[in-house]
């Protein structure tokens, strides 16, 4: 097929060169005889452009088909705006289904960071370990290992696609579960959970790159919502399975409950389909190529000039480069970490609080995590009054759509919520106060991280668009680092400032850091359009969007040609 086409334009080419002067003279006579209307103006500026088309007949008998390899009319993309291959056109009932395979996913990597912290006294005594700190390394390792892991996988997503990651993680995580249950020593158990949770780390840095992928940005913040069910009641679900399973089962019963539900997640992503559009558009492509046995098709996201170390080697890179260049990953990295610590060190605080000081069970003690389950549900819930808050912010008139900063509104509010709870917690937490008053001080100490979360999440996705996932996973490594090294800090400083003043160092240390969203809030274009990474994003969509125009002129001159080639046949026979 593709070799008529050149046998087809190159007859034409050749026939129209027999009889270029005639068929130039016919052209010209023809524009000098046309009735001065009021058009006339158009017609003598597209007379030379005709004229300019019949010169290049004559002298270059090649028609345009057979020349560049990246011709735009060969370019692959979606058939149209409704293609249903399109990841953001499926139907809303399998995006909800993907939705809620990631989430569950998440889920299982994050119950598994904290239901560990409940079997902390039985590991102590099986271990013969005399030093808490050294127990909680598991924490710090597996919080660790998940920035690592972010660090590499999320690039490679970028690279692969979303699917192939998923499967291998989530495999690998599930495996790696069975030697921590079986171990006999502490070591063991920490450096299992150091590489089980870099597997894990691919559902937590690459989810928010996969919501991103299946929903505009209308709508993206409700995605965002329903996903964080998982990954945000996690930490809170985590210490419920594991003290009651701890208290009747044994700590090792912990790792065995979160491996069935791990290998459920398996399943779910060998389910999943394939959500990123660039390796979805290569994939395409390369279909394409070999279908029509053409070379000359292609997408804008092949990368042929590059060999396979050299292109992981920019996507290892990028995350990296993005939180020491990027302004906006730079203070949202910050506040992030800061926000994702002190909630990991609750983790250690509550046990403290109500297992040590009020004397309740591990199961119990779990429970008490109720509270922050019900903050992070009410935020949730609450998701199309805060999506009509947004949307009421003025539109961008470049793009007819909120700026992103509209949804920092809503972080600004959570951060007041966050310090509030903290406070709250910090002066009724222990006797004579009834208990019920910290466990309701973890509502609105939820809900807030839950808006950090979500919102923060989403601003950095709709900011970076397709490196999403990068920004994501810099994200995830100050965050992991950050969280699983105060942890180790949190049964010393309890016990020498005691809960009320220790809770209140925290409380103030988020005070301190809620001017971050403010500023991002009131400046926070400015701030985006100092960003190096973002304006390299939008000059690539100004040259692709010159590149279809410049093919649509292209394509317009093509058929110039070929009326001209048809005048000239026509005029050539007798």
């Amino acid at each position: 097929m593709p070799s008529s086409i050149h046998e087809k334009a190159s007859t034409k080419s050749t026939r129209s060169s027999f009889h270029s002067d005639e068929c130039i003279e016919q052209v010209i006579s023809v524009h000098h005889h046309v009735p001065e209307t009021e058009n006339e103006a158009l017609e003598k500026e597209a007379a030379p452009e005709i004229s300019l088309v019949a010169s290049k007949i004559s002298h270059n008998p090649a028609s345009f088909a057979s020349t560049g390899t990246h011709n735009p009319d060969f370019e692959i993309d979606w058939d149209d705006e409704n293609d249903q291959t399109n990841p953001q056109n499926w139907p809303v009932w399998y995006k909800g289904l993907t939705i809620g395979f990631v989430s569950w996913s998440t889920w299982c990597v994050v119950v598994y960071s904290t239901s560990y912290t409940t079997g902390l006294a039985e590991m102590q005594a099986d271990f013969h370990i005399s030093s808490e700190p050294v127990v909680t390394l598991g924490v710090t390792a597996y919080l660790v290992g998940l920035a690592v892991g972010s660090m590499i996988l999320a690039p490679v997503s970028e690279m692969y696609g979303r699917r192939p990651v998923y499967i291998v993680s989530m495999f690998l995580f599930t495996v790696l579960i069975i030697p921590c249950g079986l171990a006999t020593s502490l070591a063991e158990v920490v450096v299992v959970r150091f590489f089980g949770a870099i597997a894990g780390s691919a559902m937590i840095a690459n989810s928010p790159g996969t919501l991103s992928d299946i929903t505009t940005d209308e709508y993206r913040a409700l995605a965002f919502s329903i996903w964080s069910i998982g990954p945000l009641n996690g930490p809170t679900f985590g210490p419920i399975i594991g003290g009651f399973s701890t208290q009747y089962l044994g700590w090792r019963w912990t790792n065995w409950i979160v491996i069935m539900i791990s290998g459920l997640a398996f399943g779910f992503m060998c389910i999943l389909k394939e959500t990123y559009a660039p390796a979805l558009l290569k994939k395409k492509s390369k279909l394409r190529r070999k279908e029509q046995d053409d070379e000359r098709y292609w997408s804008r996201y092949d990368d042929k000039k590059f060999h396979f170390l050299a292109l992981l080697k920019v996507n290892l890179s990028r995350p990296f480069i993005m939180i020491a260049t990027e302004p906006i990953c730079i203070f949202w990295d910050i506040y992030i970490a800061i926000i994702y610590g002190i909630l990991y060190l609750e983790f250690v605080a509550y046990p403290i609080v109500f297992t040590g000081i009020r004397g309740w069970s591990a199961g119990i003690s779990g429970l008490a995590f109720a509270g922050m389950a019900v903050g992070c549900f009410v935020v949730i819930g609450s998701e199309p009054l805060v999506r009509r808050m947004i949307n009421a912010h003025k539109k961008d008139p470049e793009t007819g759509k909120v700026p992103p900063e509209a949804m920092v509104s809503v972080i600004c509010i959570a951060a007041a919520l966050t310090t509030i709870g903290e406070l709250w917690f910090a002066w009724t937490c222990v006797p004579p106060v009834h208990w019920i008053w910290p466990i309701l001080a973890g509502i609105p100490f939820g809900a807030g991280n839950t808006g950090v979360f979500i919102y923060a999440s989403n601003y950095l996705a709709q900011s970076y668009g397709i490196y999403a996932a990068s920004a994501m996973a810099g994200n995830a490594v100050i965050r992991s680092l950050l969280g699983g090294t105060l942890p180790l800090a949190g049964p010393a400083m309890y016990a020498a400032l005691d809960p009320h003043w220790a809770g209140t160092l925290l409380g103030l240390i988020q005070v301190a850091i809620i001017p971050i969203p403010v500023l991002f809030w009131k400046y926070g274009h400015r701030i985006r359009m100092k960003s190096i990474l973002i304006r390299s994003m939008q000059e690539d969509k100004e040259k692709l969007e010159s590149k279809r125009k410049s093919g649509i002129r292209l394509a317009k001159k093509e058929k110039e040609e070929e009326e001209i080639v048809g005048i000239c046949s026509k005029t050539a026979q007798p």
